[in-house]
């Protein structure tokens, strides 16, 4: 069986939750990797076959995406270039990890395209959404990489064919405990806002992980580093708490590890807004930004010692035999249809 999986790079959740899921991949049959779009920090240890630029939604300073530097990294000559090229009616079935290329690649010539991802799963229909449904974010979540099928993960199992997180090993096997300090990653935030906010709560030890830094440096309490993958999972491992965006995976693992959490979602982004309703929804603290006057919600949360039971078991290989089982079974069921204007890609 060929098996093309196919993975967001922006960001680091999709590439951190691939470390675990490939493995099992390649025993179910000959996998090729694809990895589009650019902001993320981690490195896969196995080998790429297809590494695109793809359409990566770039972060800005003041807690939300650079929506104009956005627009302006999106290469769609190249785009629509890849999009004709790639070869995936090589493969009996495309998994996708949120990922544009393939998933259009796919619907474009009739192949079998499943998502493996958080973002279906926020779209699923007893997920928790926010009061006020931002319509361009929820269409851009629907339509940026369609597929034919679909197997979620969030927070918990709000509906069918949606499973808590993969937590990836290296995580698992952390020894967790507690050494006073709070560990933060706000990466659509600069350092300056960041260090404004948390130096106004001089009692605490932050620990902030920086996508603005090359260097590590320190302001008074906060100690600012740039993005590591091992110091940040034992910076997390040893914290009292983490203060993160409304992500998937970083929130996912600190639940995981027992630790008390509270998230600020992005501005603008329909996913960590939705991932912000899920996390309320549990218990979880949420403030609007980083700003000063958050400063009280945010001492709040400090002094409450109440922290979130969770159960994320370890059955990433069970869903991933009950995908391929399902999808291909009857491998042209649910599968695209061609799109017969396929000669207006070339536009």
């Amino acid at each position: 069986m060929k098996i093309l999986y196919a993975i967001q790079g922006t960001g680091n959740g999709h590439l951190s939750r691939a470390r675990d899921i490939v493995p099992i991949l390649q025993k179910k049959g000959d996998v090729d990797l694809l990895v589009s779009g650019t902001q993320a920090d981690i490195n896969l240890p196995f080998e790429i076959k297809y590494r695109l630029h793809g359409m990566s939604f770039t972060f800005g300073k003041k807690g939300g995406v650079d929506l104009l530097k956005t627009y302006k990294d999106v290469d769609s000559r190249q785009l629509l270039k890849d999009i004709r090229e790639l070869p995936v009616q090589n493969y009996d079935i495309v998994i996708n990890d949120f990922e544009p290329v393939s998933a259009w690649a796919a619907k474009l010539k009739g192949v079998k395209c499943v998502s493996l991802s958080h973002q279906c799963a926020v779209l699923a229909k007893d997920a928790p959404k926010p009061q006020k449904t931002d319509w361009v974010g929820k269409n851009i979540l629907k339509f940026y990489a369609p597929t034919s099928a679909k197997y979620g993960f969030h927070f918990a199992r709000f509906g069918e064919n949606i499973y808590t997180p993969v937590i990836r090993e290296e995580i698992r096997k952390q020894r967790v405990e507690d050494k006073g300090h709070f560990t933060v990653y706000l990466p659509a935030y600069s350092d300056k806002k960041i260090i404004k906010t948390l130096t106004l709560l001089p009692e605490v030890k932050w620990q902030v992980f920086s996508k603005k830094t090359k260097e590590a440096y320190r302001v008074n309490n906060v100690k600012i580093a740039p993005i590591n993958n091992e110091q940040f999972i034992q910076s997390m491992a040893t914290s009292t708490g983490v203060l993160c965006g409304a992500g998937f995976e970083t929130p996912a693992e600190a639940l995981f590890m027992g630790k008390k959490l509270m998230a600020v979602p992005m501005k603008g982004q329909y996913e960590q807004q939705c991932n912000a309703a899920a996390l309320k929804f549990m218990g979880i603290p949420v403030i609007k930004n980083i700003k000063p006057k958050r400063v009280g919600k945010i001492k709040k949360w400090l002094n409450d010692n109440t922290h979130l039971e969770v159960n994320f078991p370890n059955n990433t290989e069970f869903i991933i035999d009950k995908l391929l089982e399902e999808q291909l079974a009857h491998n042209t069921q649910n599968a695209w249809s061609p799109v017969p204007e396929a000669g207006a890609l070339n536009g």
